[in-house]
This record gives structure tokens, C-alpha cells and sequence, in this order.
């Protein structure tokens, strides 16, 4: 099945220097039209953990009430052993959208708090030209490959058909870290003339300094965002070699979010890695939510 994707003809993607850090140097408040700008991406990574059979046809209730107009091509995944999935066209944006269901939150942080958690190195099916250096949660990987072939496929009729100029990649909790590999393999796998946009919710860490630094090159345009105490966004550990990538925005309180700086290493108090310096002082039902007033989860598929 991997062999369809297309194969880009590039130089190697070397891993860039592991201390490239994010535009934005200093934490920086949030204005309320940014935040309101938000809602339609957390609907989308919403309506991820709904079944297929109320996605397609875009009637799964609030999440798609609140994204009109939006339109579903492809539906997938079992929610066992493959993550619910959906991409369709979004005309307010005229861009594709790829969104992926995320899992249960205490399961995720015992597979993510294990200190046997494995990195790998990229698929070079998957991700041409990527230096070996560069690693990523093997789960993660794993999990990804099974629906890359048949999501890209999709995405290119997408882009053909409705001559869209970009694709935007959501999820929450999993889902965000497969919305994570989404952005560079879709930058590798597209043409340089199609925008790659990523909104991610509570999501883990997904691989190694090397990949923060290559991600960081290609996907300029990405924000994760952390709801207050949540623990999920500081696992895997840094001991165990992981590193974020860059564009966290920080939900501080409701309706008070800050941009914070660099990759994994702000420094200022209102950023997730030092108001949640470790699993004991957070708090995993804000990984729920809520994100400006919209909480994430199978049971708020309503």
C-alpha cells in the first residue's frame, strides 16, 4: 500500500540544528479574536472521536453544526486499531482538512510514562530524504502508516478538484501527534505551492530534538495548544530524549491564552513546561477541555 505514495525528488532532509527555536521569542498574550479564531479547529478535532457513519454526510451533532458548508470525502478508522479519521474540503478556507481521533487519556499516559517507549527513525517510504537521525515515538509511527497512503491519496484528489491552496491538519490528545507527522509528511509528499496549517490539542511529545528542528523548518504555521494543567502535553519525558516542536499556545485560565516561545524550553511561568513541572502537580481532565468553552472527548460527540 506504501508504494502509491508519490515520491518527491528532493536533496536529503538533514536534521537542522537541534537549538533551532520558533519566530516567537517572548510570551505573548493572546487577543480575544485570536482565541475566538480558534473554535472552528477544536470543532474539527471534536468531531474526530465521532463514528464515521455521522461524519460522513457531516451530521455528528454540535462539533459539525458549528463548521457549516463543511464537506466529507473520506471516513475511516475502527477506533481500536486504527484511530477514527475523516478529510474533506472546508470552502470558507477553500483548504483540505485531515483530522484524527485521539484515545483515552489515562491509557495514553501509561504507554507514554512507560520507560520502555521506543523511538525510530522515519519511514523513507513515508518521508523522503529525512537523515536517520531524526526520531519519532515508534507507536506514533506505527499508528501513522497505517492511513498515510490512503489520506495523501485523498488530499491530492482534494487539491485537484477543488483547486484548494492548502491543507490543515487537526487532532487531539493521539490524534495531535498524528496531526504532527501529518504536517511534514504532507510537506514532503505535496507540492512546495500548498500550505501546510496545524492546530493540535493536548498533544504529547512526538519525537526527538532532531525532529523538532526539522519540523520547525517545514511547518511554519502550527499551533498546539496546552489547557491548563494537563499532563499529557509533558510526557514523553526530556530525559527520555524527546522534544516539542515549536507554536505551543498556552489556555492559562478562560479566555487567557499566551503564545510561549522556543521549542520545549520557555522559560516563563505561564508556559506548560514550568506551571506543569511534572505528572503530579497536573490535572488529566484538562485534557478534556475546555478549550474556550469546547471540551474534546468520545462522550462529547453530541
Amino acid at each position: 500500500m506504501l508504494a502509491c505514495i508519490l515520491q518527491v525528488a528532493a536533496a536529503p532532509h538533514s536534521a537542522p540544528p537541534a537549538m533551532r527555536r520558533a519566530d516567537v521569542s517572548v510570551v505573548t498574550q493572546m487577543s480575544s479574536i485570536q482565541l475566538a479564531d480558534l473554535a472552528p479547529y477544536t470543532q474539527f478535532a471534536r468531531a474526530a472521536y465521532c463514528s464515521p457513519t455521522i461524519v460522513t454526510g457531516w451530521q455528528c451533532g454540535q462539533a459539525c453544526e458549528a463548521v457549516p458548508g463543511f464537506e466529507v470525502s473520506l471516513t475511516g478508522g475502527d477506533d481500536n486499531n486504527i484511530q477514527y479519521y475523516y478529510v474533506g474540503y472546508w470552502p470558507t478556507e477553500n483548504t483540505v482538512v485531515v483530522a484524527h481521533e485521539g484515545t483515552d487519556p489515562t491509557q495514553l499516559m501509561s504507554d507514554l510514562t512507560d520507560a520502555n517507549v521506543l523511538m525510530e527513525s522515519l519511514d523513507p517510504t513515508l518521508f523522503p530524504g529525512v537523515d536517520s537521525s531524526v526520531e519519532v515515538h515508534s507507536g506514533f509511527a506505527d499508528e501513522h502508516a497505517l492511513t498515510a497512503s490512503i489520506i495523501l491519496k485523498e488530499v491530492k484528489s482534494l487539491i485537484s478538484q477543488y483547486n484548494a491552496n492548502s491543507v490543515t491538519l487537526v487532532g487531539h490528545s493521539l490524534g495531535g501527534a498524528l496531526a504532527e507527522l501529518d504536517c511534514v509528511f504532507m510537506a514532503l509528499n505535496l507540492p512546495s505551492g500548498i500550505a501546510i496549517k496545524g492546530v493540535t490539542y493536548g498533544t504529547p511529545r512526538v519525537g526527538n530534538p532532531a525532529w523538532a528542528a526539522l519540523f520547525d523548518s517545514l511547518t511554519s504555521d502550527f499551533q498546539r495548544i496546552n489547557n491548563e494543567k494537563d499532563i499529557v502535553p509533558i510526557v514523553p519525558g526530556r530525559f527520555m530524549g524527546f522534544s516539542h516542536v515549536q507554536g505551543e499556545v498556552h489556555i492559562v485560565s478562560d479566555g487567557d491564552a499566551v503564545q510561549c516561545p522556543g521549542d520545549d524550553d520557555a522559560t516563563d511561568a505561564l508556559c506548560t513546561i514550568k506551571s506543569v513541572p511534572d505528572i503530579f502537580v497536573g490535572d488529566i481532565l484538562d485534557h478534556l477541555g475546555p478549550y474556550q468553552g469546547i471540551y474534546i472527548g468520545t462522550i462529547y460527540c453530541t
